[in-house]
């Protein structure tokens, strides 16, 4: 319900309420872990332990979205870390949320022009989206376009580009198709300077 309650602060622009909303959900749900942990199975079963630890991931996420909304963007940094960690203990890496999420965290360095760290998380999410054909690999390949766009490597840039446009088609995503097309410009001009 916190959780909730903050999602609407945050649509509706009052950000004191939602940032104070986001905390108490993750300081609740992160002593709440720290309370479970010392549960034996019989009492309290591994799956609930796990759900916990999922809905703080899912709190993390959450307020990490809103913070790069509002350009914070070294602590939405810290939140993705933390979201993906919990994704990646409880999901493993071959889930798509782990995906999403190690996208999400390139994508917020890279705005931070931590272009090399970017590139780690986004590369590894590509290649685990392309194995697994994840629904929305064409937005992480078009985040690792933009990182090589970023770097100056404009060949690697279009390829990528390239492979997510058609990826995009594919899906019947015209949103993207328009946004990678519009990169793909963009590239083409930055070239040319």
């Amino acid at each position: 319900m916190s959780l909730k309650l903050a999602s609407i602060y945050a649509a509706q622009n009052q950000h004191k309420l939602a940032l104070a909303g986001y905390e108490f959900c993750i300081m609740t749900l992160e002593e709440k872990i720290a309370k479970q942990k010392e549960l034996p199975e019989e009492v309290l079963p591994a799956e609930e332990k796990a759900n916990t630890r999922l809905l703080l991931g899912m709190s993390l996420d959450s307020y990490a979205r809103y913070l790069l909304a509002n350009q914070q963007l070294a602590v939405a940094q810290r939140m993705y870390e933390k979201a993906l960690q919990i994704s990646r203990d409880v999901q493993g890496e071959m889930h798509r949320q782990t995906v999403v999420l190690m996208n999400d965290l390139g994508t917020v360095l890279d705005a931070q022009g931590h272009y090399d760290d970017a590139y780690t998380y986004v590369k590894r999410a590509a290649e685990l989206a392309r194995e697994m054909e994840h629904p929305e690999a064409h937005m992480v390949l078009n985040n690792l376009a933009g990182i090589f766009l970023h770097k100056g490597d404009f060949l690697q840039a279009k390829q990528v580009y390239g492979e997510a446009l058609k990826q995009a088609k594919l899906k019947g995503d015209a949103a993207s198709v328009q946004h990678i097309q519009e990169e793909l410009a963009e590239l083409a001009r930055r070239k040319k300077s």
